[in-house]
């Protein structure tokens, strides 16, 4: 159905009694309604008209409703005439709401000022202004043509008026504000001659109907704080002011955000709103039972329009304080947003959009008829009639079966998000009666051993003690109830899980429930797992596939957001998004340094956790997931020198003529999960601020990275390779850098540039960073005195770490990785001079490939040992997944790969593996 609906035959006024009236009452107007029906309403309309109705003698309230008469028989006419569609009845309904809100509150306050002064608070000494929120669909501009409009009226200080001419009476604010809000409310709802602007509802106020009129802002925040009930955070969602000072506006909004978006994931939101929801069905049978002729809801009832705006509200809630984007008041935007993020499919959102216009549609033809805020379908059969025939259908039963399409589609994503979760199986739920029952009423450990063994847990006595340690332990037995049913739930869940999917079951077991300790008093993550079991499916999966992995996600469990869309757990990341997402977010909290670096921390984590997963599920190399975890790590690197120069008061110049540049791992893009990353910083700058301004920015970039926050730590730094090492200058400007390099460095300072590269920050210094690097890459040297400075370096690495009397070490052995990466070095500082592929830094791998392709060393030979370097990294990552930070294994294991190494040493040293 498409969103603007053309009439076949019949014309507006034969179909809309409310309009026919209009016209039959005031003939005169029918020609103005011909006119002004040719363009849709701006506010400069509003006032054009409404100044005509002042101007010929009308008193405000009057002109008002006259205008509003006008504005809503010419959206009957410009919708049922196919002029106009869904998008621009709401806009247009709700933008003139706030012109008339807008107009009467500056009309009152003239009024009430000239009787009792200027409204000033006791604290700024600043003139107030009522602040008037919209809220509902007034607050989203998706208003109904005949709805009422959701109020609520707040002001900044308290304090008194103060008068300035005689005879004006001094008054509190509170009173003050008072007395506007009770007039603003008669002049737009009381019913006269001409009917009424809007009817106003208040109970969305602070303490509903037996609350105060109006709060100040003091009054607002005490309210949320203390007694802030859950279902207000829904309706706070679409709170927008209509009227006030921008910084006032600003100043509420910073009290309203925290407790509508929790700066956590809130899961928690999905059973909330199920409840809500579950009250309003309730009422909507008890309606539908005492009066069955009126059994089709199309907002309230099942598959209706406030099932969709849950469904876009729900996530709102969950993700909001993380993700500003979602903090938009529209429905229709926000489900074009969560399409954005991947949290529904394009396709879906565009049928929930498509539903949602059929809907609101239907539900501005069911207004049409009489201007009554009703959502329920008629029972009349000729006002049936007239509605098919408003919605472009010939007769009634070809629009209930294009309804009742709609509404199933709706109710089923609704039940997909909101449904009961139940195990649909008997064994699962005598499972859960037997452990709660062992669990909970101190039943011997025999009870919870033949559970365990009956759903097949392989040593279901140790897993029995584990379980008991955790279930009594001081953490649980302190969390809510509710929270120990959920996770008693979640603990049956897991059992057949780990049977099913572990290959270890007692290492999972054992880490899911460290896991599930960590996590107990936090019930959106209790909340996670119960509404979305797939999640943990894939928990389990982790759990057994990496000890690493268990200990990450344990440590950070936000991100089990993650685990959510399968989707986004298989396609590479988009890292221009990740780019644009990352300085959105830092750029939320200017000033905010603290919020700042939880930023940077949970994006890293999550697109670490992203990458592991797939890591875990086979879909990345070795090599291919260290391109992608020093991509990361260079887009944060990135983004921490953005913000923390904005940081630096004395800062000289908008943009830094600095750069970062990376060695070791990070250089040779070889990074791992756990990594520190090895740079030095680089500037070229005249200005006499610069060095102090420059070192500062260094030095607070490594306090960005190694800070310890509630989210751990970015990465630990090390700067060790900085010109002159640790008794060298923080920072080095190009020019210095460049004259130690040819004229100071030491041989393996030289060996360290094979491996480094530009990182971030000016991209000029980063291109004549790799110039110098290519020349002394470059440069001549002496054969034998290059090839016994590398052996010396390697003996002392060699010293430093003993070998294991029966294990081989991947990294440190003799024909282990360092004997590779040394080679590597020595071959692209001998050659580069002459085979220019030799000076990329292209990769340990790719370098043995060139050196063989050049006929170097045997082709063979490179070949081998590129082979090696690449197993004995595949086998490290495997064994640091597993929490073993020290690579060892039995030696038969790598024999072939240390061989290869050892060969191509041979070839290259004549078979020294010690110094001379």
């Amino acid at each position: 159905m498409p969103n603007s609906i053309k009439l076949s035959s019949a014309s507006p006024s034969d179909l809309s009694r409310f309009l026919a009236r209009w016209l039959q009452a005031q003939p005169e107007r029918a020609a103005l309604l011909e006119e002004v029906s040719q363009l849709s309403f701006t506010n400069a309309r509003f006032a054009y008209f409404l100044q005509k109705e002042l101007s010929a003698g009308t008193g405000l309230p009057a002109a008002m409703r006259r205008l509003r008469n006008l504005v809503l028989c010419t959206l009957i006419q410009r919708d049922l005439n196919g002029q106009a569609d869904m998008h621009e009845v709401v806009d247009t309904i709700s933008h003139f709401a706030d012109f008339v809100v807008r107009t009467h509150v500056a009309d009152i306050s003239t009024e009430l000022q000239a009787l009792y002064g200027v409204p000033v608070g006791d604290d700024s000494g600043e003139e107030q202004e009522m602040i008037v929120l919209g809220m509902g669909k007034l607050g989203g501009y998706e208003l109904n043509v005949s709805s009422d409009i959701d109020l609520i009226f707040c002001y900044p200080e308290d304090g008194d008026t103060r008068t300035s001419e005689s005879g004006q009476k001094s008054i509190s604010n509170h009173e003050f504000f008072t007395r506007l809000g009770r007039r603003l409310i008669g002049a737009i709802s009381e019913i006269t001659a001409d009917g009424y602007s809007f009817r106003v509802d208040m109970a969305l106020r602070p303490n509903g109907q037996s609350g105060p009129l109006v709060a100040s802002f003091g009054m607002v925040e005490e309210y949320f704080l203390i007694q802030g009930r859950e279902w207000e955070r829904y309706a706070w969602v679409k709170a927008r002011a209509m009227t006030g000072k921008e910084q006032d506006i600003r100043q509420l909004e910073s009290i309203v955000r925290p407790f509508v978006y929790r700066r956590y994931l809130d899961f928690g939101a999905i059973d909330s709103l199920r409840s809500m929801h579950a009250q309003i069905r309730a009422e909507v049978l008890r309606q539908e039972t005492r009066h069955p002729e009126r059994n089709l809801n199309i907002k309230l009832g099942r598959g209706g329009i406030r099932e969709i705006e849950f469904l876009a509200q729900v996530f709102q809630i969950i993700r909001g304080g993380r993700d500003a984007g979602l903090r938009d008041r529209s429905t229709r935007n926000t489900l074009n947003a969560l399409a954005e993020r991947g949290i529904f499919t394009d396709d879906i959102v565009n049928h929930l959009l498509l539903s949602y216009s059929f809907l609101r549609n239907l539900e501005h033809r069911l207004q049409y008829l009489d201007d009554a805020q009703t959502h329920t379908f008629p029972v009349a059969d000729e006002d049936k009639l007239r509605v098919a025939r408003m919605m472009g259908y010939e007769d009634v039963n070809a629009l209930l079966q294009a309804l009742q399409a709609h509404r199933d589609f709706v109710a089923h994503q609704f039940d997909t998000i909101f449904g009961e979760k139940d195990s649909g199986c008997d064994t699962a739920e005598a499972r859960l009666a037997a452990l709660s029952s062992a669990l909970q009423n101190g039943a011997e450990e025999e009870a919870l051993i033949t559970v365990l063994e009956q759903a097949g847990m392989q040593d279901a006595a140790e897993a029995a003690r584990r379980l008991r340690v955790s279930w009594h332990s001081p953490r649980l037995q302190t969390i809510s109830e509710s929270s120990q049913q959920k996770l008693l739930q979640l603990v049956s869940g897991a059992i057949q899980l780990v049977v099913s999917h572990a290959r270890q079951q007692n290492a999972c077991w054992n880490r899911l429930l460290d896991f599930m300790e960590a996590i107990a008093r936090r019930s959106a993550y209790l909340s996670l797992l119960t509404e979305f079991p797939h999640t943990l499916d894939r928990l389990v999966r982790i759990m057994d596939a990496s000890d690493w992995a268990a200990k990450f996600l344990t440590r950070h469990p936000l991100l089990l957001d993650e685990l959510l869309d399968e989707r986004v757990l298989r396609q590479r990341p988009d890292w221009p998004q990740f780019r644009t997402e990352l300085q959105t977010a830092l750029q939320q909290h200017p000033g905010d340094v603290e919020r700042q670096l939880e930023v940077l921390r949970e994006l890293h984590h999550a697109l670490q956790f992203r990458l592991l997963t797939q890591d875990l599920e086979g879909q990345w190399t070795v090599e291919q997931l260290a391109d992608e975890l020093s991509l990361l790590a260079d887009i944060l690197v990135e983004a921490t020198i953005q913000a923390a120069w904005q940081t630096i008061a004395t800062r000289h110049r908008d943009v830094p003529r600095f750069a970062v540049i990376a060695y070791g791992k990070l250089g040779g893009k070889e990074l791992s999960y756990a990594s520190d990353l090895d740079v030095i910083f680089l500037y070229d700058d005249d200005d006499q601020d610069a060095p102090g301004n420059y070192a500062k920015l260094a030095q607070r970039f490594i306090t960005w990275m190694t800070s310890h926050t509630s989210s751990g730590i970015l990465f630990d730094i090390d700067v060790a390779l900085r010109p002159d090492g640790a008794s060298g200058l923080l920072v080095s400007s190009l020019q210095s850098f460049e004259r130690y390099q040819q004229q100071s460095a030491w041989l393996w300072e030289h060996q360290a540039l094979t491996r480094a590269r530009f990182c971030a920050g000016d991209s000029e210094i980063g291109a004549r960073f790799e110039a110098i690097r290519e020349q002394v890459l470059t440069a001549p040297r002496d054969e034998s005195h290059l090839r016994q400075e590398v052996l010396n370096m390697r003996q002392r690495m060699r010293d430093a770490n003993p070998p294991h009397p029966h294990l081989f070490d991947l990294k440190h052995d003799a024909g282990g990785m360092i004997d590779v990466e040394f080679m590597v070095q020595y071959l692209v500082l001998r050659y580069a001079a002459s085979v220019p592929a030799l000076r990329r830094n292209t990769g340990n791998i790719a370098l043995l490939q060139f050196a063989g392709d050049a006929g170097l060393i045997p082709a063979d030979q490179a070949a081998a040992c590129a082979s090696a370097y690449r197993s004995m990294r595949k086998l490290q990552h495997r064994i640091r997944l597993q929490g073993t930070e020290r690579a060892r294994v039995a030696p038969e294991l790598t024999e072939a790969e240390a061989a290869a190494a050892s060969r191509l040493w041979q070839t290259l040293f004549g078979g020294e593996q010690t110094a001379v």
